[in-house]
């Protein structure tokens, strides 16, 4: 079976709807399919106040066909390859897809045969992942009467690289109002050498390092858990370079193996697990050597397919995969689009890799990181009408930000492919 569309978006996420959505509100452009196998659509930014038990779930759920816009056709299946020279695309029971031009949108998938004995950890419980199943970190939460509280992420690219500490800051306040602290030792153990990339960002996450006594860890690249036992070991990715910067001295418990292995107990770990982009891509000629979509990082045009973009954390960019990020990539590639069809150049190349992290740092507080491929600080001129004028310090402002606005925005602005 063979079908044809003027455009067709693979995913039915934040990137693939928003694109569908300006593409038929804004330019009126009614011949449109969206590949998208799951009939739910999350709001996957609010996962860490839910794993922080001040967020309901359900709320960051919808049916998929309440989201996807009016006049577009759902094709709900999942892409299985290309044939790019064809202008198609190939899907698991639906057959081919023809299209005049693509937009690959799938995300990325989680992969935890990475870390040894991951796998295994989280089917038996012993490790959480708000990437997995937030509600189940909140209850894990509840249930910690102290020891070491471990945080930890891998050394693959992941979805909003500020999750993993978000989750620990909050979990830090939470251990400090249960009365808990003084018995239990918050671990930060990263593979990357700086708490934050965004100089201005990282000076104010070192205060709320030490407010909460945190033991930060560079340098540590999980490899292996050991569920039985509870033991979670890390490859020093730097000996020569790594310190415990705060707390100096090793966690409870804390062991050197040889020279570059670390076996380190816990009591609760919190784990961001791998992520790659979906098989489908990675095996195709699409893909780059590290198996990310390979698309200009300015005008998100595939490098050899003219007709083909990328958007979202699928595409090989060197910034922060977020949901902000899409925001400003997606008008980039629609404008783009636009011009092919009209037998224009597609020379909009002002996407300067913009990311964006409300990075929350206690209940009822957050910074917000806002940078580009410099990794220079770019905050957005909006915030001064919400009487935010140093969204790199900590203020309760952008806790309602985050919490209120945020989703709002998202289902009734950017989900419908109007301005934000």
């Amino acid at each position: 079976m063979e079908t044809k569309y003027q455009i067709v978006i693979i995913g039915g996420g934040t990137a693939g709807i928003m694109a569908a959505a300006q593409l038929t509100k804004k330019h009126k452009v009614k011949d449109i399919a969206i590949i998208e196998p799951s009939g739910i659509h999350y709001y996957q930014p609010a996962w860490t106040l839910v794993g922080a038990g001040t967020y309901d779930y359900s709320k960051t759920a919808k049916p998929m066909k309440e989201c996807i816009p009016n006049g577009v056709t759902w094709i709900k299946d999942f892409a299985t390859g290309f044939i790019p020279s064809k202008n198609s695309v190939c899907t698991q029971n639906s057959g081919t897809v023809i299209y005049d031009y693509l937009i690959i949108a799938p995300g990325l998938v989680n992969d935890l045969s990475l870390i040894e004995g991951l796998s295994d950890a989280v089917e038996k419980g012993v490790v959480c992942s708000n990437y997995i199943n937030p509600e189940y970190t909140w209850k894990k939460l509840q249930e910690f009467k102290g020891g070491n509280a471990v945080f930890t992420q891998p050394t693959t690219p992941i979805k909003c690289g500020g999750a993993p500490q978000k989750i620990m800051y909050l979990a830090a306040d939470y251990f400090r109002k249960k009365g808990i602290d003084t018995k239990t030792n918050v671990v930060f153990a990263t593979p990357g050498s700086v708490i934050f990339g965004v100089k201005i960002i990282a000076q104010t996450l070192m205060k709320v390092i030490h407010r909460y006594n945190i033991h930060f860890k560079p340098f540590y690249a999980p490899v292996k858990i050991d569920a039985d036992n509870k033991i979670v070991y890390f490859k020093n990715v730097a000996p020569e370079d790594n310190k415990c910067i705060i707390n100096e001295g090793n966690v409870l418990g804390e062991k050197q193996q040889g020279e570059s292995t670390i076996e380190m107990p816990f009591d609760f770990l919190h784990l961001a697990p791998p992520q790659t982009a979906p098989t489908f891509i990675r095996n195709s000629e699409l893909a780059n050597d590290a198996g990310w979509l390979d698309v200009d990082i300015n005008s998100l045009q595939h490098k050899q397919y003219q007709n083909i973009f990328g958007l979202g954390d699928v595409a090989a960019l060197p910034t922060a995969k977020t949901g902000a990020a899409i925001r400003k990539q997606v008008p980039v590639v629609i404008h783009n689009i636009i011009k092919l069809i009209k037998n224009q150049p597609a020379n909009d190349k002002s996407y300067e890799g913009y990311s964006s992290c409300p990075l929350i740092t206690g209940y009822g507080k957050m910074v917000l990181a806002e940078f580009n491929y410099k990794n220079e600080f770019t905050p957005d001129s909006k915030l001064k009408q919400m009487l935010i004028f140093k969204s790199y310090k900590e203020h309760w402002r952008l806790w309602l930000l985050k919490k209120y606005m945020l989703p709002y925005l998202y289902w009734n602005k950017m989900l419908k492919g109007k301005d934000v």
